[in-house]
């Protein structure tokens, strides 16, 4: 590399990445990036997992590469079950993205923050396009990180009034339900139980470290929309067999479903369900060749296990946002 074209390297921390990606863009650019993922027009490897299990840790190391934007993205993820008692995020990432003409590096940022923000924007996608319009009450299960874009994210493509959320810390959940009634405007409640939590409910979100149901099938209704994310390891489910097998069933990436969500292993390996129960991936509903809800009775989910072309999508919108507010500290190499 010349003296006359330097390489310089954009680094950018969590407030900078909460500034450069806004809700709404970011639901706009998972919805593409799901359909590049269905259509097959991007290069996904199945992530890496390496597990710390004296210290209660796991090592997610997430590649991408599309080649319709010329960049390709690393993040490694690290999710440590005990981080919340040291005061330290239960989840820490960091995201690198490149440019995929020459192999050079553009941006180092804090990938917490991104992975919140685009896990909520792909179940705001999700929500746009299963849920029904009528919706004004979510339920959200987990207080952390995760579930306030998840509230956020929902409240960016329905005309939500009030939620309610439930969670183990009763503590946690009354200052989520302070702190996001501040920043959404609307009514935001504490509920007792999980039942309390889903009446009239149209639209539901779990974010946990649940390995077993967080509600009872009997509590939800017909019409409803269920996001669920917390889930990664194929001994783990927030959804109850029951409402998997009666929902319209649509995933992020068929083949990293079966492999990593508990949610669907779990019923499949039981006889329950069969692998024809997934009905579509939701970028072939973003495109059009699957159709999304059937009906309004139809109980629909959503289940996400997060995949490296939703942190690439981020990461590109991300820099290019930065650049244009001047966000960030450039390094040269």
């Amino acid at each position: 590399m010349s003296a006359t074209n330097p390489r310089t390297l954009r680094f950018l921390s969590a407030d900078d990445v909460r500034r450069a990606l806004p809700m709404t863009e970011a639901v706009a650019a998972m919805k593409s990036a799901f359909r590049e993922l269905s259509e097959n027009r991007v290069v996904v490897p199945m992530r890496a997992h390496v597990p710390v299990p004296e210290n209660k840790g796991d090592i997610l190391i997430m590649p991408a590469y599309s080649p319709a934007t010329a960049r390709f993205g690393l993040k490694v993820i690290t999710l440590f079950a005990d981080n919340p008692a040291l005061d330290l995020p239960f989840i820490q990432a960091m995201v690198m993205l490149y440019d995929a003409a020459t192999g050079s590096p553009l941006a180092i940022m804090e990938g917490t923050a991104l992975t919140a923000i685009r896990t909520g924007a792909g179940c705001g996608a999700a929500t746009d396009l299963l849920a029904r319009d009528d919706v004004r009450k979510a339920a959200i299960f987990g207080a952390g990180i995760q579930s306030r874009t998840q509230l956020e994210a929902v409240c960016a493509v329905r005309a939500i009034r009030e939620a309610s959320v439930f969670d183990q810390d009763s503590a946690r959940a009354a200052t989520f339900a302070r702190e996001m009634a501040a920043q959404l405007g609307i009514s935001v409640s504490v509920a007792a139980t999980s039942g309390e939590a889903l009446a009239g409910a149209g639209v539901v979100c779990t974010a946990t470290t649940a390995s077993t149901p967080v509600f009872a099938d009997s509590e939800v209704a017909e019409g409803t929309h269920i996001n669920a994310i917390g889930s990664y390891k194929p001994h783990m489910r927030e959804i109850p067999p029951e409402t998997v097998v009666r929902s319209y069933l649509v995933v992020d990436r068929t083949d990293a479903a079966w492999e990593e969500a508990g949610d669907l292993i779990m019923p499949l390996n039981d006889g329950l369900i069969g692998k024809n129960h997934v009905r579509a991936e939701l970028g072939e509903i973003v495109a059009g060749t699957k159709p999304g809800r059937p009906d309004p009775a139809a109980v629909t989910f959503f289940k996400s296990v997060g995949n490296a072309i939703q942190d690439l999508a981020a990461a590109s919108l991300v820099v290019t946002n930065a650049e244009k507010l001047g966000l960030g500290t450039e390094v040269r190499l």
